[in-house]
């Protein structure tokens, strides 16, 4: 998207149309809101971004724990698991790009955010706790790291729309990713400190996408997945949740319920992706008297927080549900 995406956007907004993407790429998403975010006001027209694995299932599925929650919901974790058949999976090299300049352009992105101004979101009830580079995970007894995906800032800049302009509580966030035992996490930190020495270098991040199976173990392929291999992966995406039971003041006092949520679905990539995308843009023509009243570039879930979006999923297989009820 960082090279291609622009003149799509530019396109619907000019001549009128409602665009949605399934980009992961924070720079270019919020490039596109400083960008055309007052131009689609002005012509009615809604450019959603990220309507696929990235962000649908955070961003939908913090709001749907937020709703479930009896009370007020002020902090959220999610913990994304993806399980393979016995054909492995992989994922095609247009996501490790993705990556590679996403990374290498951390700076640019912390100027958009400069320019843009965001106004700053306010911490309600207790505040979440970041935590470490890799950690055990005593829910799922395996490694965990943070998310290195586009969740974080998408359901960010959610939370501050819903707040600023719906006056709703906004809910603090973290995303993780289990990547289970000891010899993962070994495996894992020489890739990762690597990428990360390659990525900084020109010269380096030419041998990264120009050989991402060799740098990726396998996990990166110029070909893709096969048939078998996306057929046999799924994931899970476990969100758990704390905040104030009805009554009780979110500014006083430590959090006292808690909710455990899901969203599971086939492969994230190539078929969990579509059936997301698909479902938004048909929530985009069907649900048009629930999306928010006037045009612009939009997270998905800023621009999907009163339709049907989460029922149309559930019965496309990319499924939403309460694992264990808000006790107190």
């Amino acid at each position: 998207y960082r090279f291609f995406g622009e003149p799509v956007v530019e396109a619907c907004v000019e001549n009128g149309a409602s665009c949605i993407d399934i980009s992961g790429e924070p720079q270019f998403l919020e490039g596109m809101y400083l960008k055309y975010n007052e131009k689609a006001a002005e012509k009615g027209v809604y450019v959603i971004g990220s309507c696929g694995f990235d962000s649908i299932p955070a961003d939908m599925g913090v709001l749907y724990t937020r709703d479930k929650l009896k009370g007020t919901l002020t902090a959220v974790e999610s913990f994304l698991s993806v399980k393979s058949g016995p054909e492995g999976s992989c994922v095609h090299d247009g996501t490790w790009k993705s990556a590679v300049y996403g990374l290498a352009d951390q700076d640019n992105l912390r100027r958009l955010r400069k320019k843009i101004g965001y106004a700053p979101v306010p911490v309600v009830g207790a505040k979440l706790k970041r935590r470490g580079l890799v950690f055990y995970n005593q829910e799922f007894k395996e490694y965990s790291i943070p998310f290195m995906g586009s969740d974080g800032s998408v359901v960010k800049r959610t939370q501050r729309y819903l707040h600023t302009e719906l006056q709703e509580t906004p809910v603090q966030y973290g995303a993780y990713v289990n990547i289970g035992g000891l010899g993962s996490v070994i495996k894992l930190m020489f890739a990762g400190i690597l990428f990360l020495l390659l990525v900084k270098f020109s010269f380096g991040r030419k041998l990264l996408t120009k050989y991402p199976e060799f740098f990726s173990a396998g996990r990166f392929t110029k070909k893709g997945p096969t048939q078998k291999q996306m057929d046999g992966t799924s994931f899970t995406m476990t969100f758990f949740g704390e905040g104030y039971s009805e009554g009780q003041d979110p500014q006083n006092g430590k959090p006292n319920v808690k909710i455990c949520t899901e969203v599971k679905g086939p492969d994230p990539g190539y078929i969990a992706t579509p059936i997301a995308m698909v479902q938004a843009a048909v929530s985009l023509l069907e649900d048009s008297a629930c999306l928010p009243k006037q045009g612009g570039v939009y997270s998905p879930g800023a621009a999907f927080s009163k339709t049907k979006l989460i029922d149309r999923l559930n019965k496309h297989g990319v499924e939403f549900s309460v694992i264990s009820k808000p006790e107190v």
